[in-house]
């Protein structure tokens, strides 16, 4: 099991807690699934285990997953969270999905009455699962494209197993295909099947993407071999645990060597966690923010990122990375400098500290700086969406001059997003879909 499990008496103790709050912002604010969370507490305090798993899956499909790597907004807004005693929402809705597995009460929910219509979800992240478990419970049938080997997008490929275990999604997606959806990996949409195709053989497509392009460093020695986006490097590690093969060629490996990553967010933590597990020698974490500006992922002491942390990684804030050096087609130097932060009228403005310039020897460079909006090449330019002057896709099916029903979710539409929020997008888009459908005969 990759999460830790505490007692009954624990959580219910928890749970009283819970209810004695008197202004419930977790669930009506800061949820972006809306989880009934003080319904939850309530039931899990009387002992109603078969209650609170069917209320927990009334807002959320996936709450196993959530509960392991969600960022828990909850969490935070919980009033008791600034005495230090806040609820371990998560922790409680994971266990509660779990007592529902152990019993059998998760089951395939089957549609006897059909819909006639087809729907094609492009991407098997978060956000296009939960829209094509949605969409089959409405009784439409659906079709979900994968470009990888594997189903799970980013919950695949981009979060460490040992923070998400892949036999937790693969269970989550047995139950996917028993309901009817129906999986098709390794097809590249608009290069191994056509737009037109498409739009023939279904009634609404839905561009379901995991998050956009991740943001590069722009300093000079960025092409060198050994520099290589997180992204990467996770994908890279989450191949290997599963047997995928990783050509020889582009094998990363971070045994015995001096590793820095770039960027404190959830990425460059988990870069950090898998270079640790790798057998690096040495690790450095830079981050060009302030130190009170950069939350540790709430999801990282549940996988044990944090444990140790100072003791085998050099973690430094207000760091800006400059330029790196090396030879022979790789990194063997990088070069920084000290940073503050200083208030303007248009916000905060960086300025680099005179004779902080600092250069350490390093054998890899991992970059975790975030993410960028939907590439414009690629799918979603193949398929005919349009964008919106902030980068974000155009979701209106009138505006593409699409001849079926043209829909997107996750982060193309959102920006960079969490689980959580790309779960709830998903939700949105299927119940979009099924009125457009039905407004178009497709069920009585």
């Amino acid at each position: 099991m990759d999460i830790h499990l505490i007692s009954s008496d624990a959580l219910v103790s928890h749970a009283s807690r819970c209810l004695d709050c008197g202004i419930p912002l977790c669930h009506a604010v800061a949820c972006p699934l809306h989880n009934l969370i003080p319904d939850l507490c309530d039931s899990v305090r009387k002992n109603q285990w078969r209650k609170a798993c069917d209320l927990l899956h009334s807002t959320n499909n996936f709450p196993e997953i959530t509960g392991r790597v969600c960022f828990a907004p909850c969490e935070v807004s919980c009033p008791q969270h600034a005495g230090g005693e806040g609820i371990p929402i998560r922790q409680i809705e994971c266990q509660i999905a779990e007592c529902g597995f152990a019993n059998a009460w998760i089951r395939p929910t089957r549609m006897n009455i059909k819909s006639g219509k087809r729907v094609v979800v492009v991407g098997s992240g978060p956000s296009g699962l939960a829209a094509a478990q949605q969409l089959v419970r409405s009784g439409h049938e659906v079709i979900v494209f994968e470009k990888d080997e594997h189903v799970g997008g980013f919950l695949r490929y981009g979060i460490p197993d040992f923070r998400l275990s892949h036999a937790v999604l693969d269970r989550r997606l047995n139950q996917l295909r028993e309901e009817g959806v129906i999986f098709v990996t390794g097809i590249v949409v608009g290069e191994d099947i056509s737009r037109r195709y498409l739009c023939r053989m279904c009634d609404a497509i839905c561009v379901a993407v995991d998050n956009g392009c991740p943001k590069d460093l722009s300093v000079p020695g960025r092409r060198f071999e050994n520099v290589l986006l997180g992204t990467e490097y996770l994908r890279q590690a989450n191949m290997i645990s599963i047997g995928e093969r990783v050509n020889p060629r582009q094998l990363v490996s971070a045994r015995g060597k001096i590793v820095a990553v770039i960027g404190g967010g959830t990425t460059g933590h988990d870069c950090v966690a898998v270079a640790r597990r790798d057998g690096a020698a040495r690790i450095y974490h830079f981050e060009i923010r302030p130190r009170q500006q950069v939350a540790l992922p709430r999801c990282a002491d549940r996988a044990g990122i944090v444990g140790n942390y100072e003791d085998d990684c050099i973690r430094r804030w207000c760091v800006h990375t400059k330029r790196l050096s090396g030879y022979d087609g790789k990194v063997d130097e990088l070069h920084g400098v000290e940073v503050e932060w200083l208030d303007k009228e248009d916000g905060p403005a960086m300025h680099e500290i005179l004779g902080s310039d600092f250069s350490l020897t390093v054998d890899l460079v991992v970059l975790a700086i975030g993410f960028e909006h939907v590439s414009q090449n690629g799918v979603v330019e193949r398929l005919g969406f349009g964008f919106d002057p902030d980068g974000s896709l155009i979701v209106n099916p009138g505006r593409t001059g699409a001849p079926i029903g043209l829909f997107a979710t996750g982060d193309g539409v959102m920006g960079a997003s969490f689980v959580g929020q790309a779960i709830a997008s998903g939700r949105r888009v299927a119940a979009q879909i099924d009125q457009y459908l039905v407004a178009r005969g497709g069920r009585s």
